[in-house]
C-alpha cells in the first residue's frame, strides 16, 4: 500500500521515514519528493508498505503524530490524474 505523508519536516530523510514506518510493517519504498530546480525537499513523501494492512496500521497510528517537529498528515496515495494536453 502506498501512503502519502504530508506536512513533513524539510529535514526528514528516507532513512528516518523507513525507521518510523518500519514499526508498522515492512517498508518496500520511500520517496521524499524534492523540487526539480533546487533539489530541496517539498515537505511531502510517499512510503510504500508491503501489505494494505500494514499501510492502514501506519495511517491509524501516525496520522497527526509529530515526526521531526511537525504533525504529519497521512492517507492512502491516489493515482496521479492523467493530463490530456493538446498540441496547438
Amino acid at each position: 500500500m502506498n501512503n502519502y505523508v504530508g506536512n513533513l519536516s524539510y529535514k526528514a530523510t528516507e532513512e528516518e521515514l523507513r525507521s518510523v514506518f518500519g514499526k508498522y510493517g515492512n517498508v518496500t519504498d520511500v520517496r521524499v519528493i524534492r523540487d526539480r530546480a533546487t533539489g530541496r525537499p517539498r515537505g511531502f513523501a510517499f512510503v510504500t508498505m508491503e501489505t494494505r494492512e500494514q499501510g492502514e496500521e501506519a495511517i491509524k497510528n501516525l496520522n497527526g503524530q509529530d515526526i521531526m517537529g511537525r504533525p504529519v498528515k497521512l492517507n492512502e496515495a491516489r493515482q496521479r490524474e492523467e493530463k490530456n494536453f493538446k498540441r496547438r
